[in-house]
C-alpha cells in the first residue's frame, strides 16, 4: 500500500469518526433523548439498516459514487474532485497534513463544540467552493430559523404547551413512536445523501464493492459506539433545549429538520453544513415556543442561542484558517 493510499484510508476513518461523533446528533439526538428507556443496540441496529440503505442504493445507482454526486466537479488542484479518478490518485500535494481536518473536528467534538464538518473537511478539498457551500449554510440557517418560527407560532398554544404539561397515554405513546420512527428514518436518510461527502472525500469518487463493504463496517461500530455512549457531548445541546426528551416534540423537530434537507437537497449538489440548519431549527423553536407558549423570552435563552450560532461561526473561522495552514504546509 503506497503512502497516498494509507493517508486516503486513515483519512476516512478519521473523518467518519469525526462526522458520525458531531453531525450524527444533528438528527439521532432527538431520537436518542426520547428512546432513552429502550437498549441501545436496537437504537443502533435501526440507524444502522437506514445507513446501509442509504449507501448501497447510492453506489449502485450513481455507478460507484457514494456521495450522490456532491464531490464531482471540475478537477482542483489537488485532483480528488475529479470524476475520472477511479483508483487511488498519486499526487503529491495529498500528503499528511490533509489528516488535519478530521483531528481537529475530533478534538473539538470531544469538548462539545457543534462545528460544520462540511467547512471543516471539504473546504481543504476544493476550496474555490468555500463561498458557494457558505451561501447555501447561511441560507440553510435562515430557511430553518423562520421555518420553525412560523410553525410552533401555529402550535405552541395548542400543542408544545400541552406536551409540556401532560404524558401521553398508551395508545398515544404507541402511536407517537410509530411517527417518530418514521420521520427518524426520513431525516437520517436525507443527512447521510448530505453528509457522505464530507466522509468519502478521502476516497476515489468511485469505489469498489470491496471498499464499500469495508466502509460499512466502519459506519456499523461508530453508530454502535454513539448510540452505546448516549450521543457524546454534543447531545448536551440537544439536551438543553424545552421538552426535545418528548416523543411527541422530537417527532415533530425530526420531521421539520428532514423535509428543510430535502428542499435543499433537490435545490443543488453544492455541499452545505447540516449543521448550521440544525442550529437555526432549534433556535427558532426556542423562541418561538418560549414567545407564544408562554410569552416570555428570557436573557439567558438569548444568550443560549448565541452561544449556539457563535460556535457554528466557530467553526466556520477554523476551517478557513486550516485552508491557509494546510496550503502553506503542502
Amino acid at each position: 500500500m503506497s503512502a497516498t493510499e494509507i493517508i486516503m484510508y486513515t483519512g476516512f476513518v478519521l473523518a467518519a469518526y469525526s462526522v458520525v461523533g458531531n453531525d450524527a446528533i444533528q438528527t439521532l439526538g432527538t431520537f436518542l433523548a426520547s428512546n432513552a428507556k429502550r437498549p441501545w443496540w436496537v437504537l443502533s441496529l435501526f440507524a444502522s439498516v437506514i445507513l446501509t440503505g442509504v449507501l448501497l442504493y447510492g453506489w449502485y445507482v450513481n455507478n460507484g459514487d457514494v456521495s450522490y454526486g456532491r464531490l464531482i466537479g471540475d478537477p482542483v488542484e489537488n485532483g480528488f474532485d475529479n470524476p475520472k479518478y477511479k483508483e487511488p490518485a498519486n499526487i503529491p500535494e495529498f500528503g499528511w497534513p490533509y489528516l488535519l481536518p478530521p483531528l481537529i473536528l475530533l478534538i473539538v467534538t470531544r469538548i462539545g463544540i457543534p462545528v460544520s464538518t462540511s467547512f471543516m473537511i471539504l473546504t481543504f478539498f476544493n476550496p474555490k467552493n468555500l463561498y458557494d457551500m457558505v451561501v447555501k449554510s447561511m441560507s440553510g440557517y435562515l430557511v430553518a430559523f423562520v421555518a420553525a418560527v412560523i410553525l410552533y407560532m401555529l402550535i405552541s398554544k395548542t400543542l408544545e404547551k400541552k406536551f409540556a404539561n401532560t404524558e401521553p397515554t398508551d395508545l398515544e405513546t404507541k402511536g407517537w413512536t410509530i411517527a417518530q420512527w418514521l420521520s427518524t428514518g426520513l431525516l437520517w436518510s436525507q443527512w447521510l445523501i448530505q453528509d457522505f461527502a464530507n466522509i468519502y472525500v478521502y476516497l476515489p469518487r468511485q469505489i469498489n464493492f470491496t471498499t464499500l463493504a469495508m466502509t460499512l463496517v466502519v459506519f456499523w461500530a461508530l453508530i454502535s459506539y454513539i448510540f452505546y455512549s448516549k450521543g457524546g457531548a454534543i447531545q448536551s445541546i440537544v439536551l438543553s433545549k424545552t421538552n426535545t426528551t418528548d416523543i411527541r416534540s422530537a417527532t415533530i423537530i425530526d420531521l421539520t429538520f428532514a423535509v428543510i434537507l430535502f428542499f435543499f437537497k433537490e435545490l443543488n449538489n453544492v455541499p452545505m453544513s447540516t449543521t448550521w440548519v440544525f442550529i437555526g431549527l432549534l433556535a427558532g423553536r426556542e423562541l418561538g415556543i418560549r414567545y407564544f407558549a408562554y410569552k416570555k423570552v428570557e436573557n439567558s435563552t438569548l444568550a443560549d442561542l448565541g452561544k449556539d450560532l457563535l460556535k457554528v461561526f466557530f467553526g466556520l473561522a477554523v476551517s478557513v484558517g486550516l485552508v491557509f495552514l494546510v496550503k502553506w504546509l503542502v
